[in-house]
């Protein structure tokens, strides 16, 4: 216990001092400034003056030692999470037919609290808008278990989708439409390497809708979508191609000098990448056939050709397949 408490104000010094960062004493000018928990008051380490007291403790007041017994005495709940459908703020019944103190519940109060628990369901979802938020939710989980999306893209795809939802555009777009053109939108925002046509096959939706739905949430919401870079894609696709972080450098430079000389302008970006890893593999002698490096990219083997003849030309490479 004394280990818990030795920790426990070395911790609330270093929090003390980056609280007060940049105060002065007025008697001696020190910048060394502390916060007295117990006292409630702000004291200069140096000379001792008292700068101020009686201030509030914004803490709890009981004292936890271990990470388990701070967490069961914690009386507040979870941050707001967007992507559930009522932020998960609502209070759900359990369905353990037990007690307080762990005992069974009887016939006639089991039935009663059946009865609660219904009406709480039905209260959590009361509108058209919190059913469409619970089945557009549903299928951005599967598409993001799918594609193997963080938590934080989670939620801000949830985020851009109620955005969408209050613009009135899905009445003109499917659910399944609206979420996997917002979650394409983060990705491109975030720079994570997801191509259109990588969520139009997870999503079961064809290119063409989902593009359409994407332009739609972009003029409605007024998202700002970077251009995507062939870059960003060179860490999976190297990855999924089992090359080495050598090859994955040299395509970087390669693309860096094409983008000096204008090649990348107008180019699909995967098809670029592709391409500068077919040429990094050769100078690093880790050869990828183009059949590969194109499965890997989802592009077509006379695009990765195409690419490659146009860096070899423009740059000046020596690399014969």
């Amino acid at each position: 216990m004394s280990e818990a408490l030795e920790t426990k104000g070395k911790n609330q010094m270093n929090y003390s001092k980056s609280l007060f960062k940049g105060v002065h004493c007025i008697e001696c000018g020190s910048t060394d400034i502390i916060w007295d928990e117990t006292r409630g008051e702000i004291i200069c380490n140096n000379c001792g003056l008292v700068i101020k007291e009686h201030m509030m403790d914004m803490g709890p007041e009981w004292r936890s030692y271990t990470a388990e017994e701070r967490k069961k005495r914690s009386r507040v709940g979870s941050p707001i999470n967007y992507s559930i459908h009522d932020k998960g703020l609502s209070t759900m019944i359990g369905r353990e037919n037990r007690d307080t103190y762990g005992k069974k519940l009887g016939p006639s109060r089991r039935a009663e609290i059946y009865r609660l628990r219904k009406w709480q369901r039905r209260i959590r979802i009361h509108s058209s808008r919190e059913r469409n938020l619970i089945r557009a939710l549903s299928e951005l989980d599967r598409l993001a278990s799918q594609m193997g999306i963080p938590r934080s893209i989670k939620e801000e795809v949830a985020m851009i989708y109620r955005k969408a939802l209050e613009s009135g555009i899905s009445r003109s777009t499917s659910i399944e439409e609206l979420v996997a053109a917002a979650l394409y939108a983060v990705c491109r925002i975030r720079k994570i390497p997801r191509t259109l046509d990588e969520v139009a096959e997870k999503s079961h939706i064809r290119k063409i809708k989902l593009g359409k739905a994407f332009r739609q949430l972009v003029r409605k919401v007024n998202v700002t979508i970077p251009i995507s870079s062939p870059i960003d894609f060179i860490p999976r696709f190297s990855n999924e191609l089992e090359l080495s972080g050598k090859v994955a450098n040299r395509a970087k430079e390669i693309l860096d000098e094409a983008k000096e000389e204008g090649i990348t302008a107008g180019k699909d970006p995967t098809g670029m990448a592709a391409a500068a890893l077919y040429v990094a593999g050769i100078i690093e002698n880790e050869r990828r056939t183009q059949r590969e490096i194109a499965r890997v990219a989802r592009v077509t083997e006379v695009t990765v050709r195409n690419r490659y003849k146009e860096i070899v030309r423009e740059l000046g490479i020596s690399a014969t397949p």
